[in-house]
């Protein structure tokens, strides 16, 4: 067995870092063309790897060597890889890797092994550029571990730390069922009054005054709604009003939370079950609500949501502490000053015309039942 040490370790760790990334799309690619040529067999998640023996190679790279003085030149140059040393590897990359993803990481590693190995023969392993990228390696290997850590420490939350959070924050875990109705603040123009025949004080004038339109509509409905009438029919006439020919959406929103709706319609939480809300409005358009039923989650399924929280704070925690112990401080001459940070401005109008706006918050929005 060749003797191979911390370099080739990390160059197969930041290979297989970057192999991951594009293990799907090759995955497809190469199902793709599998199609038209022979058949392919899948490497199955249940091979027994307990039949073969700690030390049996699994791994054989023929007129691969590291030089040796006791090596016979009658022997045939060979490395060989076992599996309690292969699978050593594979732990310090990515524990339990799914046995479909060994044949490509071994592919990979016998490569870079053979690859490292060549480059000792060179003398590529000595001289201060070569020291100085280990040390940085070492650097980027030991932070990895330090992240890894803390990972592992802050997922360790006891349940009554779970629990305490909550019946603190109950408020976060109230849902609840409602119907919604998106108003547009914009009307689409007909085909014979181009927007390019318009000057800006045309263009201006007709947006302040279909805004206006959609406002009073908006008010109209409303009432409607609060007067009973079906919340899928008045959707369907605030699409009309606006001149969108596709189908309205539907009303319905199940186990709606605080936290995926705009700030500016945060509100409608507030709503009594029957109660309809007032015209909300943001930069996309106007907004009814009303209220169907109200509840709160149980804890068993809130549960995981709480770990992932308060691993998050815990994590963000220790890395903030870890890193306020090291301040940088930039000698500006030989660096430069501080560049002033640039805000990026997404500009508006990306989504079709008809479709209410997303919630813009860190969790998805609840789709219609």
């Amino acid at each position: 067995m060749a003797r191979h040490g911390f370099a080739c370790l990390l160059l197969i760790t930041l290979a297989w870092g970057q192999a991951s990334n594009s293990a799907a799309p090759a995955q497809k690619q190469a199902n793709q063309s599998s199609n038209m040529a022979a058949p392919q067999t899948v490497p199955s998640e249940s091979s027994d790897v307990s039949k073969v023996p700690p030390n049996a190679p699994v791994i054989t790279i023929k007129g691969v060597c590291e030089p040796s003085a006791s090596q016979s030149p009658a022997l045939e140059c060979r490395t060989q890889i076992s599996r309690a040393e292969f699978e050593k590897v594979m732990d310090a990359v990515q524990p339990n890797m799914p046995a479909r993803a060994r044949r490509q990481f071994a592919n990979r590693y016998a490569s870079i092994l053979a690859m490292s190995i060549k480059a000792k023969q060179m003398g590529l392993d000595k001289g201060p550029d070569y020291e100085e990228r280990m040390k940085l390696a070492q650097m980027q290997v030991l932070a990895s571990a330090l992240n890894k850590e803390l990972q592992e420490k802050a997922s360790e939350i006891p349940d009554k730390e779970i629990e305490d959070y909550y019946h603190k924050n109950l408020d976060n875990f109230e849902q609840a069922e409602m119907l919604r109705i998106y108003v547009p603040k914009a009307q689409q123009m007909p085909p014979d009054q181009d927007k390019k025949t318009l000057n800006e004080a045309e263009q201006q004038k007709r947006a302040q005054d279909a805004e206006q339109t959609m406002k009073a509509e908006a008010d109209k409905l409303r009432g409607r709604a609060a007067a009973g009438e079906d919340f899928n029919k008045l959707q369907a006439e605030a699409f009309q009003v606006a001149g969108i020919k596709s189908s309205a959406p539907n009303t319905s929103m199940a186990e709606v939370r605080r936290n995926v709706l705009p700030p500016s319609q945060a509100s409608a939480m507030q709503l009594k079950p029957g109660e309809v809300s007032s015209v909300m409005a943001d930069q996309s358009g106007f907004f009814i609500y009303k209220m169907i039923s109200k509840g709160t989650m149980p804890l068993d399924k809130a549960r995981d949501e709480i770990k992932g929280t308060l691993r998050s704070q815990r994590l963000q925690e220790e890395m903030k502490s870890v890193q306020e112990t090291a301040t940088p401080t930039l000698d500006e001459t030989y660096f430069g000053p501080e560049p002033t940070p640039q805000h990026v401005t997404t500009p508006l109008g990306t989504q079709p015309k008809g479709t209410p706006p997303p919630a813009t918050t860190p969790n998805p929005p609840p789709g219609p039942k």
